[in-house]
């Protein structure tokens, strides 16, 4: 079931999401909220979460294709194991 609500556009383009709405979809006083304009004129609102931006580069599409890539190597079993430090920086420093 959705919740429908007719909201009226007051100044400064500001709307007031009702109660339910806001409890439905667990928004709080400050939440980020995403906002798209469909080819249709239509807007969806969907929540964001802010990223500390430090952490920001893990959620880059080429960090995010390289865990993805990771993933699968580890299900196949397409990963090495060594005993020590010393027989990974060997691996690593020749020529495979």
């Amino acid at each position: 079931m959705t919740d429908n609500s007719v909201l009226q556009l007051r100044e400064n383009g500001q709307i007031t999401l009702p109660t339910s709405i806001r409890r439905k979809s667990n928004l709080k006083a400050g939440d980020l909220l995403d906002v798209k304009v469909e080819e249709d004129g239509s807007i969806r609102l969907t929540p964001q979460m802010a990223i500390d931006r430090s952490q920001a580069y893990f959620w880059s599409k080429r960090w995010q294709a390289g865990e993805l890539q990771a993933e699968k190597n580890i299900q196949t079993g397409k990963v090495e194991k060594f005993d020590n430090v010393d027989d990974l920086i060997n691996d690593l420093e020749s020529d495979k």
